[in-house]
C-alpha cells in the first residue's frame, strides 16, 4: 500500500512529459527550463532579424510610364492590293500613295519582313523596361495601314516618341544607314520638330555605335536627313523619326539586314537610344 503514491506520481510525470512533447501543457516541475529555452530562441531570432541587412529594392525600370509607338514600314500583303495602297492621301505638302510594297534584297528578303522582325524584337526590349508599346500593324500578312493612319496611331496614343522602321532600295553601290527627321511645314509637326531632331541624333549615335553599319554614303549628311514629304512625319504631333537601316540592294548591307543577330543588335541600339533621349 505504501508504494502506490510513488507509482501514481511516476505515472503523472510520464503523462506530463508526453503531453509536452505533443505541444500541450507542461508539468509544473518542468516549467522553468523550457521557458528559459524559448526565451533564448526568441532573443536569438530577434537579434538575427536586426542584424540581417534590408532586402534591396528592385531597380526601377528605365521606361516605366513611357508610351512608345513603333511603325514597321509597309506590310507583307501590300502587293496583293494595289487598289488600296495606291489610293492617294493628303500629307499636307502633297498627295501621296496610301502605302507602298517596299523594297527587297536581290534574293527576295522583303523590307516588310525586315521591319516587322526588328519591330517585334524592339517591342519586347521596351516592354521589359516598363514601356507601353503600340505597333501600327499586328502582323506581316495584312495590307496597310495608310501613312496617314500610321501617324494618327502615334498621335492618339500621345506617345513620348515614335519611330518608323525601314530599309532603303537605292543603287547597288550605295550603302549605310540614315535617320530621317521632319522639317517645319506650318503644320501639326512643327511643335515637335526640335524634339524629333534630338531623338534622331540619339538614334543615329546608338545605331552607329552598336551595329557597325556605316553612315549612308549617298544621302544626307552624317546619316541625318531632313524631309517635308513624308506623311508619317508631317502629320505627327509627337516626336518621331524614320530610320533607313541600310540599303537592301547593296550586297554588304543586305548580308547584315538578313542576319538575325544583326537585327537584334539594331533593336538593342534603338532601345538604348530611346532611354538616352527620354532621360
Amino acid at each position: 500500500m505504501k508504494t502506490r503514491p510513488a507509482l501514481a506520481a511516476a505515472a503523472l510525470a510520464v503523462i506530463g512529459l508526453g503531453t509536452a512533447a505533443c505541444g500541450g501543457g507542461v508539468a509544473a516541475g518542468a516549467e522553468s527550463a523550457p521557458a528559459a529555452s524559448t526565451t533564448g530562441a526568441a532573443k536569438s531570432t530577434a537579434s538575427e532579424a536586426v542584424a540581417a541587412p534590408a532586402q534591396a529594392a528592385a531597380p526601377a525600370k528605365a521606361l516605366k510610364g513611357k508610351v512608345i509607338v513603333i511603325d514597321p514600314g509597309h506590310n507583307g500583303g501590300n502587293y496583293k492590293r494595289p487598289d488600296v495602297i495606291n489610293k492617294q492621301v493628303d500629307v499636307l505638302t502633297q498627295k501621296k500613295a496610301c502605302d507602298t510594297t517596299g523594297t527587297a534584297t536581290n534574293d527576295g528578303y522583303s523590307e516588310a519582313a525586315f521591319t516587322w522582325d526588328v519591330s517585334v524584337r524592339l517591342a519586347k526590349l521596351l516592354r521589359a523596361e516598363g514601356a507601353t508599346v503600340k505597333l501600327t500593324r499586328d502582323g506581316n500578312t495584312g495590307v496597310g495601314p495608310c501613312i496617314t493612319q500610321r501617324a494618327a496611331i502615334g498621335n492618339k496614343a500621345k506617345a513620348d516618341l515614335a519611330i518608323s522602321i525601314h530599309a532603303d532600295g537605292a543603287g547597288s553601290t550605295s550603302h549605310g544607314f540614315h535617320v530621317i527627321m521632319p522639317k517645319k511645314i506650318n503644320g501639326p509637326v512643327d511643335p515637335v520638330v526640335a524634339k524629333s531632331a534630338k531623338l534622331g541624333l540619339a538614334v543615329r549615335d546608338a545605331v552607329k555605335k552598336q551595329t557597325g553599319m556605316p553612315y549612308a554614303n549617298y544621302i544626307g549628311k552624317n546619316a541625318l536627313d531632313y524631309r517635308s514629304d513624308l506623311g508619317g512625319l508631317n502629320l505627327s504631333t509627337v516626336p518621331k523619326v524614320f530610320i533607313e537601316s541600310g540599303n537592301m540592294r547593296n550586297a554588304g548591307d543586305a548580308a547584315k539586314l538578313k542576319s538575325s543577330s544583326w537585327r537584334q543588335d539594331l533593336a538593342e541600339a534603338l532601345a538604348s537610344s530611346f532611354q538616352s533621349y527620354l532621360k
